[in-house]
C-alpha cells in the first residue's frame, strides 16, 4: 500500500508540479479486477477504491496496517459511482447502487465488492479511519441522503451536496462522508473556499467526461497552488489547505474528512477577495 507522509505549509510554498502530484495526488486506485488503496498520515486516512468485473473482491489485510484484519481498529465509508453493484459484509448482503453510501464500522471482519452487470461493472470508492467504538453497518440509498443547494448559476456553482455519513445521518466515530454534484453549465466546486484546521479532507472526482479535467486548487489562502485532475483519482486536503476546484465540465465529487470532530460546519471561510 502506498504511503503519502503529511506536508508542512512552509515547505509547500516551494514545491514545484511534481512535488505537488507526488504528495498529494492519488491516482490509479481505479482498476478492473483490483482493489488499490493508499494509506496517508493526515488522521490516517486510507483512500481506496474496488472495482469488481465479472468476479467478487475481498478487501484483505495490509502488513503495514499491524492488525490480524482491515476493520479491527478501523471504520469504512463505501460509495459506489459505477454501475449497480453488492457488497458483503460479515455474509449479509446489501445492494449498493450507484450513488449509495455503505458504511461498517470496527470489527467487521468480512467486506467483499461484487458488480451486478459485468458489462458496467460498480467502482466502490472507499475512505477508512481509525475508530475507538463500533458503529452498526448501514446503508443509504442517494434519495435518503440528507440534500443541501448550494451557489448560482451566475457564479457557474450551482450544486447539490449529499450528505450521508455526519452528526445527523449514518453515524461513525469519526469518518464523515458525502458528495456534491454540479448543475450542467456549473464547474466551480466549494467557492468561496475555506479551511477547517481540526480535520483533513478528500476529493474525489467522478463523472468527469473523457478528455476532461478538473483543477483542484490547493494551499494556504494566500499562496494557493493547483492540480489538473483526471476523472476518477482523488486528492489529499490538509488541514491548512484550501480544498476549491474548476473543472473544464461538469462533474461530482465525493469529499471525506477525519480529525478533531465531526461538526460538518466547522470551517474557517476564506473570501475570494482574499485569495491569491
Amino acid at each position: 500500500m502506498k504511503i503519502l507522509h503529511s506536508v508542512h505549509p512552509d515547505d509547500f510554498r516551494s514545491y514545484q508540479t511534481q512535488q505537488i502530484r507526488e504528495r498529494f495526488l492519488i491516482d490509479h486506485i481505479v482498476e478492473p479486477y483490483k482493489i488499490n488503496c493508499v494509506y496517508t498520515h493526515y488522521d490516517r486516512m486510507i483512500v481506496g477504491a474496488a472495482n469488481p468485473v465479472n468476479k467478487s473482491l475481498e478487501l484483505g489485510n495490509y502488513s503495514n496496517l499491524r492488525s490480524q484484519y482491515f476493520l479491527e481498529r478501523r471504520e469504512i465509508g463505501i460509495i459506489n459511482v459505477g454501475g449497480d453493484g453488492e457488497i458483503r459484509v460479515d455474509g449479509e448482503v446489501y445492494a449498493v447502487n450507484k450513488l449509495d453510501c455503505l458504511y461498517a464500522g470496527k470489527g467487521v471482519k468480512d467486506i467483499i465488492f461484487s458488480s451486478k452487470n459485468y458489462q458496467h461493472p460498480a467502482v466502490f470508492y472507499m475512505l477508512s479511519a481509525p475508530a475507538h467504538a463500533d458503529y452498526p453497518t448501514v446503508i443509504m440509498t442517494h434519495d435518503d441522503a440528507a440534500k443541501v443547494s448550494a451557489g448560482d448559476v451566475s457564479t457557474a456553482n450551482r450544486r447539490t451536496i449529499n450528505k450521508y455519513i455526519h452528526m445527523d445521518g449514518i453515524r461513525s466515530c469519526q469518518l464523515v462522508m458525502g458528495l456534491t454534484t454540479l448543475q450542467d453549465g456549473c464547474v466551480w466546486n466549494t467557492m468561496p473556499p475555506h479551511t477547517h484546521d481540526r480535520r483533513m479532507e478528500t476529493y474525489f472526482y467522478f463523472d468527469l467526461p473523457p478528455g476532461q479535467k478538473v483543477f483542484h486548487y490547493m494551499g494556504k489562502g494566500d499562496e494557493t497552488r493547483h492540480i489538473a485532475i483526471n476523472n476518477y483519482e482523488a486528492v489529499v486536503s490538509p488541514p491548512w489547505s484550501i480544498h476549491s476546484g474548476c473543472g473544464t465540465a461538469s462533474y461530482g465529487f465525493i469529499w471525506g474528512m477525519a480529525g478533531e470532530n465531526q461538526d460538518y460546519t466547522d470551517m474557517d471561510p476564506i473570501a475570494i477577495h482574499e485569495i491569491s
